[in-house]
Parts: C-alpha cells; sequence; structure tokens
C-alpha cells in the first residue's frame, strides 16, 4: 500500500510530531480496546473501511490492551508509542479536516400519547429494508442504504414529511411520545437518547435504521436564509430560532428528509455512553464518530484543533480516541464527530463545535508496514 488513497494521503509521523500528544492520557482508551475485542470475538468482525484496515489488524493491539496492568497516563502513552505507527491524513484539496461533536440527550417522554405526548420515536417498519448492490433499483441514487419494499418491488421510502403526516400509524412501531417535535428531530441528529418517563424510570434507544434519504441540515438553510448569521451556527442558536419560529418549525425540519429509526439499548452501566455503530458502549470524550465507508471501526484516532478550546478548558483539543461510532453528515477521511457524553451539559458542549482539525490514524505496527 503506496498511502495514496482517492482524496487523501496517509503521512507516516512520529509521535513527537503530534501536536500535545505528550500532554495526553490515553488510558481510558484500554476499556473501549477491551470491549470491541469482545464484541469481535464474540458477535463478529467490523466492515472494513476503504482505507483496508481489518479487524485482523486490529486484534493484536485489543490483545496487547487485555494483558497490560497499568492504565497510567504515562504508561498508557507509552504503550500505544510501542504497539503503533501515526499517520497523518491529508486531504489532497489541501483544506484542513473537519470536527464536530454529539452527546446522548435526555427526553422527557410517556408510554401513551396524550395531548401533552404526541411526537414518536418509531422502530424500525418492516417494510424498510437494506440496499445495496445486489438489490439496487437502476434509478435509485447510490447512497440510498435502505428502500421500501411493496409487492416485490424496491423504490424509496418515505420522508420525514411523509411520516410526520401519518405513513407510520397504525403499525404499531411507537417506543415512547415526547412532548416536543424539536426534541425528537434532534435526537435523530443525535443517534440516540435517554427516555425519561413521568415516574422516572429512564430507558435508552440508539439509532437502527434510517428513511434512506440524504441528511440535510437545517443550520445551513437558515444561513442561506440569512436567519442566522454563520459564525453564530450552533444547536442551541437553530433551537432558539426555531423556539420564536413555531409556524415554520415543520418547513424547516421537513428540509431534512432523513429519518432515524431506533431500538432499544440497554447500558448496566449508566456512566457509560450509549451502545452506537461499533455495539459498544461509547466513552465520554474519547468516542469518534467517522466515515465508516473509508474507516474502521476500533481503530485510535488522535485528534487536534487549535480553535477547539471549549472542552478542555480553555486549552486547545488535543486527544487519542477510538473510532466507535458513525453518522450520515460524517463524511471524508479527515472528519470525526466527537461524543462529549450525556444530558444538558454535554449537549452545551457538543452544540458549539465546529472546528477545523488534524487528524492521525495510529495503526499497529504489522498493519502499518504496508501503508509506510
Amino acid at each position: 500500500m503506496s498511502g495514496e488513497l482517492e482524496g487523501f494521503r496517509l503521512t507516516p509521523v512520529s509521535f513527537n510530531e503530534i501536536p500535545h500528544w505528550r500532554e495526553d492520557d490515553p488510558s481510558p482508551l484500554f476499556a473501549g480496546l477491551r470491549a470491541c475485542g469482545r464484541y469481535i470475538r464474540s458477535v463478529r468482525p467490523y466492515s472494513t473501511g476503504s482505507l483496508g484496515l481489518r479487524c485482523d489488524d486490529l486484534m493484536p493491539l485489543v490483545e496487547k490492551a487485555e494483558e497490560a496492568e497499568s492504565q497510567a497516563s504515562g504508561f498508557a502513552r507509552r504503550f500505544f508509542e510501542t504497539e503503533c505507527q501515526p499517520f497523518r491524513i491529508d486531504r489532497k484539496d489541501g483544506k484542513p479536516g473537519l470536527v464536530t461533536a454529539f452527546y446522548e440527550p435526555e427526553v422527557s417522554v410517556s408510554s401513551k400519547p396524550s395531548d401533552e405526548y404526541r411526537h414518536p420515536f418509531y422502530r424500525r417498519p418492516s417494510d424498510l429494508i437494506d440496499i445495496d448492490q445486489e438489490n439496487r433499483p437502476a434509478d435509485m441514487d447510490p447512497s440510498y442504504r435502505f428502500g421500501l419494499l411493496r409487492n416485490g418491488t424496491i423504490s424509496t421510502y418515505p420522508d420525514r414529511r411523509a411520516i410526520d403526516r401519518g405513513y407510520l400509524e397504525g403499525q404499531n412501531l411507537e417506543i415512547a411520545w415526547a412532548k416536543s417535535k424539536v426534541d425528537v428531530f434532534f435526537a435523530h441528529i443525535q443517534g440516540a437518547a435517554r427516555l425519561r418517563y413521568p415516574d422516572g424510570e429512564t430507558k435508552r434507544i440508539t439509532y437502527d435504521a434510517k428513511a434512506g434519504h440524504p441528511f440535510s441540515a437545517i443550520g445551513t438553510l437558515l444561513i442561506e436564509r440569512g436567519e442566522i448569521e454563520p459564525e453564530n451556527i450552533s444547536m442551541q442558536s437553530i433551537r432558539s430560532w426555531l423556539a420564536q419560529h413555531p409556524d415554520q418549525t415543520d418547513e424547516v425540519l421537513w428540509h431534512n428528509r432523513s429519518y432515524i429509526f431506533f431500538r432499544g439499548a440497554d447500558v448496566d452501566d449508566p456512566v457509560l455512553g450509549p451502545i452506537a455503530a461499533a455495539k459498544v458502549p461509547l466513552i465520554a470524550g474519547r468516542s469518534l464518530a467517522v466515515d465508516r465507508q473509508i474507516h474502521t471501526f476500533g481503530f485510535p484516532f488522535f485528534v487536534h484543533s487549535e480553535t477547539l478550546t471549549s472542552i478542555d478548558r480553555g486549552k486547545p483539543f488535543a486527544r487519542l480516541m477510538l473510532a466507535l461510532d458513525t453518522g450520515s453528515a460524517i463524511v471524508g477521511p479527515a472528519r470525526g464527530d466527537i461524543f462529549t457524553g450525556s444530558g444538558d451539559e454535554a449537549g452545551e458542549l457538543a452544540g458549539a463545535v465546529r472546528n477545523d482539525a488534524d487528524f492521525y490514524i495510529l495503526m499497529p505496527k504489522d498493519a502499518a508496514a504496508r501503508y509506510a
């Protein structure tokens, strides 16, 4: 492997060349690596992205992590320095990478609909099927990975507007009902949520499938309309605008035709994040959503952003993370989404993150030899 890939290249670097490497404590990654190892062995390997890294390449690092006796910060850095070779991910167009953030919102819900609780979270419908190269209709956009199967014919699935107007009613797919359509929408964006019922019980849901339509950012729409200045765009500013314009809420939300379906996702330890695409609990501040068409879950990435200072008390963001999730808006080799945790405080952190960033992937040395 030459390291020359479509749209980007991999440049081998030393750990001394990674900004702020010596200041990071990557010890939380040991638990994540061990969890990935358990899933790979007991269920199945993760899909290999176009970069070509396989679970077989990852497992030697997992096995060493399982044997590690210490998880102190100095030991953890030396562990990765000994076992891995870092590569900087350089876009061939010269543009920097981009980092955003996501969190697990907590939403007030009821197990039954009422005048107060009117907006459902849905399970995956039975007429939604996975699309691949074997069954994709010739006239269907190659980006669609889900479709509608009806009477033996595959077509595009109804979009957000159609579902909001009742397409799924009467199919007994409701998990719970929320008070706010906007809360449901942002849970779709995050891909997970903690549901809090009136009696205090909490349950967790996570992404199961989508209607198939491409993600369209409503923030971009509001910028184009001149409603919010680009420098002020954030989850908080979008929520504020929607609250001030209830008569336009449906129209704006329907701009994003993508619709997410959920499943239950029990996690024994409430401190841990939700179980996401890699099928292991997310670790707050250490889990990264990546483009799974390119990258393979479980691999470590170091993310550095000089301008992202809100997460680490005014210091530039510089952390080693694990690729444990993905998202329809996470597209490209140097593109990542940081999981900031659960609840309102994590949401405040996540909502303001949209920064240029440098991305480094750490490969176990045997695998790295193919790319050096």
